[in-house]
């Protein structure tokens, strides 16, 4: 297969590296990161400043911009061929329930799939993984599977392997995403000439995190595999709101 490889903590993250080396066994990988990590960035795309795109090596390219940018630059004429799939990934740390809506890594996924790819995100659910073989080994099952299974056009894959030997999952389970407690209250602090600055405070634990969700799976030592729809639109409200129209 052709791979487009992206993420969101930069090109010389460890998660990357791995992926990529163990990609490149089996499959034409170009790889198109942001310069530094990106953690947190989602969607967002730079709009109001022009990028900027380092060769790293013969199929590796970084950009000052957000993963999302990436993305968008690659599938829109960076590369000279259009690849079969876009995954990103591996992060470093869990993308579980609501991290989702904040993900650079689930967002450089969604562009991709937006554009026209098929797309998976992958992460590794610890704050300083161990275990990088064992996420890129399930992105190569995901990716046997995906040539003889492809996607919907709606759709993504968002892929959390815990942090362990491969011997010790306990296997695959597909998923609903969770929720989280909110976020722990803002850290405010000040700078060495005293101006006031603020750290946004820590993800919550995990409050809807029973069986059947991303968070249970990976608690049982299972890599939970969550399908997410590119597509927001709450198509159930639609016939309640348009009793809410009336004439101009």
């Amino acid at each position: 297969m052709k791979i487009l490889l992206s993420n969101d903590d930069g090109y010389q993250a460890p998660g990357l590296i791995c992926v990529r080396d163990h990609l490149r066994q089996h499959h034409q990988v170009t790889v198109v990161a942001p310069d530094r990590n990106r953690s947190g960035a989602s969607n967002s795309l730079t709009i109001l400043n022009p990028l900027r795109v380092q060769a790293q090596g013969e199929a590796d390219y970084c950009v000052d911009g957000t993963p999302t940018d990436c993305v968008h630059l690659a599938l829109n004429g960076l590369l000279p061929e259009r690849p079969d799939i876009v995954v990103s990934g591996i992060n470093a740390g869990a993308n579980l329930g609501d991290d989702t809506l904040y993900s650079g890594t689930v967002a450089a996924a969604m562009e991709g799939r937006h554009l026209g790819c098929s797309a998976i995100a992958v992460s590794t659910v610890a704050p300083n993984p161990q275990h990088y073989d064992t996420a890129a080994r399930v992105v190569l099952r995901l990716l046997e599977r995906l040539q003889r299974e492809p996607l919907p056009g709606n759709t993504i894959l968002n892929v959390n392997v815990p942090d362990l030997h491969w011997d010790e999952i306990d296997g695959f389970e597909v998923t609903r995403t969770g929720n989280r407690h909110a976020a722990e209250r803002i850290v405010e602090a000040t700078d060495p000439r005293g101006r006031k600055i603020f750290w946004i405070g820590s993800a919550g634990p995990g409050a809807d995190c029973g069986p059947g969700t991303d968070f249970h799976a990976v608690s049982q030592r299972r890599v939970s595999i969550t399908p997410l729809l590119v597509d927001l639109s709450q198509y159930s409200m639609m016939e309640r709101l348009r009793s809410w129209m009336m004439p101009l």
